[in-house]
């Protein structure tokens, strides 16, 4: 059973960061999934870890899996709110693994796309290849990212209950949620996260580490 220990808003992004930092071998850039729902922020969390990394003396890059979302007539061919392309069929999985997750890994060579299409217009954002060094960190956010064989060297859980999805959803992406019941079941990403924290209050949230992962 995990052991939660809690922690004040301002600490969480520090103990991320040095969790990563013990993670990291430094042979390929760390590659590390911060996976939540799509109404929790977690590019506030992505970057306020990206500075603690740069204050650390680590290259560190976002990247948002919007940014890998399959072409709109793909993605909307049941309609917008179709739940079952939206649990399995939004993200391009492939594009993403071999843009950006092999390219960084330990036969790659070290260089990856930012994105492939802006979700909004639907174009091709026609992005030039970045760069990162071994000693060099990418934090992926985005949602449903856990048990699709994605190559994340270090995978964090933001946990949110599903009363409290029913809570803080907007009402515009209420009709997702039965997505995210889904994915505990199938997935269990609690169980399957190297690192877990319960987000039910973002002012009050509780870290676990999967010393078996």
């Amino acid at each position: 059973m995990r052991r939660f220990t809690p922690l004040g808003p301002d600490r969480l992004a520090a103990e991320l960061s040095r969790l990563a930092l013990e993670r990291h071998g430094e042979q390929h850039p760390l590659r590390i999934a911060l996976d939540g729902p799509e109404f929790v922020d977690l590019t506030a969390l992505a970057e306020a870890i990206r500075g603690d990394l740069i204050l650390a003396g680590h290259p560190a890059a976002l990247l948002d899996t919007a940014g890998f979302y399959r072409d709109a007539s793909l993605r909307f061919e049941y309609g917008k709110t179709d739940l079952e392309s939206f649990y399995s069929g939004w993200l391009d999985k492939t594009g993403l693994q071999r843009e950006v997750l092999a390219p960084l890994g330990p036969a790659g060579e070290g260089s990856y796309l930012a994105s492939l299409r802006d979700p909004a217009t639907n174009r091709s954002t026609r992005a030039a290849r970045a760069v990162l060094p071994p000693d060099g960190v990418l934090l992926v956010t985005g949602a449903l990212l856990l048990g699709i064989g994605l190559s994340f060297d270090l995978t964090v859980h933001l946990s949110v209950s599903r009363q409290a999805r029913r809570r803080l959803a907007p009402a515009s992406l209420a009709w997702t949620l039965p997505a995210y019941d889904r994915y505990d079941l199938d997935v269990d990403p609690s169980g399957a996260a190297d690192v877990v924290i319960r987000y039910d209050d973002p002012q009050r949230p509780a870290i676990a580490v999967n010393s078996a992962n």
